[in-house]
């Protein structure tokens, strides 16, 4: 019996293990990793060009179902859903209000305290300025582009984001 608890508990240090080590190595990839790890924020961005210049038409996006950005402060990276409505981008940070939000989201408070951010789109880097979108005539616009791109074609209710359950972020140009 003795040597039953004895390999339980060996299986279970080589899982935390491993774990730890995905989660380790994910801060020195460049960007996030691949392959639907999205709940592993990966780091710094190391590739791409970043893009000067005038605002680009951002209707190309209207049907990439993914794309990426990272923070500066804290540098980390991630992969996340983005709507295009009326030539802004907007990303969302859904529940918020659960469990599981409130242990694995922590970008969106930070993106609040700092919302200094690098979009990564085709290899191409834009400087983005993530600011919390809460009221006003877009958040129809975008409500409407979250349902038809993720939700089954039906706009996304309000009530999402007034209960801050949903939260939604502009990409502005950033400085």
């Amino acid at each position: 019996m003795m040597w039953i608890v004895k390999i339980l508990g060996g299986l279970i240090a080589l899982v935390v293990l491993i774990v730890l080590g995905v989660f380790t190595a994910a801060r020195f990839h460049d960007g996030p990793f691949d392959g639907g790890l999205a709940i592993v924020s990966g780091g710094s961005f190391s590739t791409g060009e970043m893009q000067r210049g005038p605002e680009p038409d951002w209707s190309f996006l209207k049907d990439y179902p993914t794309v990426e950005f990272q923070l500066l402060d804290p540098a980390r990276s991630r992969t996340t859903f983005i709507m295009e409505s009326d030539n802004r981008i907007f990303i969302p940070s859904g529940y918020m209000n659960s469990l599981t939000g409130k242990i694995w989201k922590h970008w969106p408070k930070e993106a609040e305290e700092d919302g200094r951010a690098i979009l990564r789109v085709d290899g191409k880097l834009y400087e983005r300025q993530l600011v919390r979108i809460m009221d006003g005539d877009i958040l129809t616009g975008v409500l409407s582009e979250l349902g038809r791109k993720y939700g089954g074609g039906e706009p996304a209710p309000l009530e999402m984001v007034t209960s801050e359950d949903l939260w939604l972020f502009e990409l502005r140009p950033g400085s």
